[in-house]
């Protein structure tokens, strides 16, 4: 197995107008004027029908010597209008795409030590050729083949290749952090690893496969305006078929080109072209949060979010602990015991040993030695001390029992206010690491699982949004009351099975609220498939992730500040902008009409507000501006309407007068404009 290489890269991050999403969006644009991919889009589907007939028409007029420019240009534009809505989603799936092909850089040709069924033996193997069940040894500086479960062994493992993330974690048998992502690597001691995924259905292969958006299928939400859509279609066809017949009767000559299209003109073909690239860009804008969402349903969900339920350890806690303060004994002061911590401690790459030193570092004021010493004593699962060897000093920190063993002292030889430390700690709920020079102990180091930092600050920004939060713990209820309260959540469930938390949510859903789940551990696996979004911490094992449809990369809680603002964001985006086509629609019909018209009603003249030359500039001066409205729309889907924390009638009131009353003015202005280079340059 190579392993040089270094850990790859962070997702890439590309920009709407970025040339390697443009080429190759361009051409796929091309591509999915098949209709049998276009059928999935009705209403672009009926104006790929009107231009594939206009063009007919114009083909005909060709062949047959008539004047065949105004149909030319017609069928012309009713191409563009197809295809600018293709590539509106060919460009939300090119970025899609682009991070998928970035995310794919950070994976290689890897080989695995396959053990026998006995662990006698093992054997080399491409890592492609692992099945499920099998088990693969993996020593320090080496990737790990695929997903799987730590059977045997603790280390350090960096898993900045998947998350962006540079600090290791520690991943050990058993418990809610055994999970191992294949593309990894691990930094420290060995770990023995069962396979649970079969090759090209690991955590890497499937998130490749979501931001590609293979998988995605239409949201509820997106199904009922494509209904909505369909129905309108259906309605302005009718309404043309009478306007002909109307025509026929009064005596005026609509030709089927006119009449083509006046029908896109009508159809809402804004929202039509746009709605795929509003769905894709949703998730796309998850993925630049570093959070990968398995479904489109729980993206919209997210947008309405009632109640979050949070595990405690490993979600707003840390679960890796944290010293927090120095305990001498008597005899030695604070800093020789925060130097002695730090010393021991340099090798130590676990983030115990990482917070050991920034505290001795940080509040103590401890240089980091200039000196090398002559050893370095790594941390092991096995011998559970770390340390160092300078000159005469034999420096090691680590588990009460380990120290005391290495010191030669017994527990009840140990200094009393050392064993008072000892007892004060466990009975607070953290963890006492000992300290000893040689067979001197220096005193106690104070682990604890530590709240993540700006968690209270992040918790109050949702209550702010209407959303309580719940700490779900299996702590005791004064640790857990302790914890609620330094983390600042709404509330909290103490002593917490399985069948509690998925109990609770059911009945938050019973009386009609969404809840959110944000958890890591197998325990939270059954209540993450039962909440309406369910986030998985990265760092959770296979059982969290696999029953989640989200997970978050970095393991944040809050991170569904951003989630629910993405996902209101997504509805708010759809629906100001399927404001905007119908108010569009409106207005160009009452554009076109009295100028279609006006030859046989003279008295139409008075809504012709516009003056539009001619009945045929005003049908190519209607085609043209649908087309183009699509393309200047583009980036609004991409980016997404901004969100802003309002109530529902302030934000319906803001939508109606912005993409409402905008939708119905901006035609009559670009119609015009249009209509003036038609005629300035003679095209009809």
């Amino acid at each position: 197995m190579s392993i040089e290489q270094s850990p790859a890269a962070p997702l890439r991050r590309p920009g709407l107008l970025d040339p390697a999403i443009l080429g190759p969006a361009t051409l796929s644009a091309f591509i999915k004027l098949d209709p049998r991919q276009l059928v999935r889009n009705p209403v672009i589907f009926v104006t790929e029908v009107v231009a594939a007939l206009v063009t007919a028409l114009f083909l005909r007029d060709l062949l047959a010597g008539n004047a065949p420019g105004f149909s030319g240009q017609i069928a012309a534009w009713l191409w563009f209008t197809v295809l600018f809505a293709t590539f509106a989603e060919a460009v939300a799936e090119g970025r899609g795409k682009a991070q998928a092909d970035s995310l794919r850089r950070t994976r290689s040709e890897l080989s695995a030590r396959r053990l026998s069924t006995d662990g006698a033996s093992s054997e080399t193997v491409p890592a492609t050729a692992l099945k499920l069940g099998d088990v693969v040894v993996v020593e320090a500086g080496e990737l790990i083949p695929g997903d799987g479960e730590v059977i045997e062994g603790i280390a350090s493992v960096n898993e900045s290749a998947v998350t962006g993330e540079s600090a290791p974690v520690i991943r050990e048998s058993g418990g809610d952090r055994s999970a191992v992502t294949g593309g990894t690597q691990v930094l420290s001691d060995r770990l023995v690893i069962r396979i649970t995924a079969a090759p090209g259905l690991g955590f890497v292969d499937r998130m490749i496969a979501l931001i590609e958006g293979a998988k995605r299928q239409k949201t509820p939400n997106e199904i009922a305006l494509s209904i909505l859509l369909s129905g309108l279609t259906l309605i302005f066809l009718i309404a043309v078929v009478t306007l002909w017949g109307l025509a026929g009767y009064s005596g005026t000559l609509l030709s089927v080109t006119v009449l083509a299209a006046l029908l896109v003109t009508l159809i809402p073909t804004t929202i039509g072209g746009l709605l795929s690239a509003i769905g894709i860009a949703g998730m796309d804008r998850l993925v630049r949060f570093n959070v990968i969402a398995t479904s489109g349903r729980a993206v919209e969900a997210a947008g309405d979010v009632d109640t979050l339920l949070l595990d405690k350890t490993g979600t707003i806690t840390f679960g890796n602990r944290m010293a927090t303060d120095f305990l001498p004994v008597n005899g030695v002061s604070g800093t020789s015991l925060a130097e002695a911590a730090l010393l021991s401690s340099l090798a130590d790459q676990t983030p115990e040993g990482r917070s050991i030193v920034a505290l001795a570092s940080g509040d103590y004021g401890v240089p980091t030695p200039a000196a090398q010493p002559d050893a370095v004593i790594a941390f092991t699962a096995e011998t559970r001390l770390s340390g160092v060897d300078m000159g005469e000093r034999r420096i090691r920190k680590g588990a009460v029992e380990a120290v005391l063993r290495f010191a030669g002292v017994t527990a009840i030889a140990a200094p009393a206010e050392f064993s008072a430390a000892v007892d004060r700690i466990a009975r607070s709920g953290g963890t006492p690491l000992a300290v000893a020079d040689g067979e001197r102990l220096l005193g106690v180091i104070h682990l604890k699982d530590v709240v993540k930092p700006g968690i209270k600050e992040r918790f109050a920004q949702m209550r702010a949004m209407g959303i309580r939060t719940v700490m779900v713990t299996g702590d005791n209820p004064v640790t857990a009351a302790a914890i609620a309260s330094e983390a600042g959540v709404d509330d909290y469930l103490a002593q917490a099975t399985p069948e509690d938390k998925l109990a609770f949510i059911r009945k938050e859903q019973e009386g009609g609220r969404l809840i959110a789940m944000c958890g890591d551990g197998t325990n939270d696996a059954p209540a993450l498939a039962q909440a309406d979004v369910g986030v998985a911490m990265q760092t959770g094992t296979q059982a969290a992730r696999e029953a989640a449809n989200m997970v978050d990369l970095d393991s944040s809680p809050t991170k569904l500040i951003e989630i629910v603002e993405i996902g209101k964001q997504l509805l708010m985006t759809r629906g100001a902008l399927t404001t905007f086509s119908i108010a569009n629609d409106v207005a160009k019909y009452f554009a076109i009409i009295p100028a279609l018209f006006i030859t046989t009603y003279p008295s139409l003249a008075a809504l012709n507000i516009m003056g539009l030359a001619s009945p045929q500039s005003a049908i190519l001066s209607a085609v043209i501006f649908n087309a183009l409205i699509i393309v200047a729309l583009i980036p609004l889907a991409l980016k997404g309407v901004t969100y802003r924390p309002v109530g529902a009638a302030a934000l319906l009131r803001r939508n109606l007068f912005l993409y409402g009353f905008g939708g119905l003015l901006l035609p009559f202005i670009g119609i015009k404009l249009v209509d003036l280079a038609v005629t300035a340059l003679h095209l009809v």
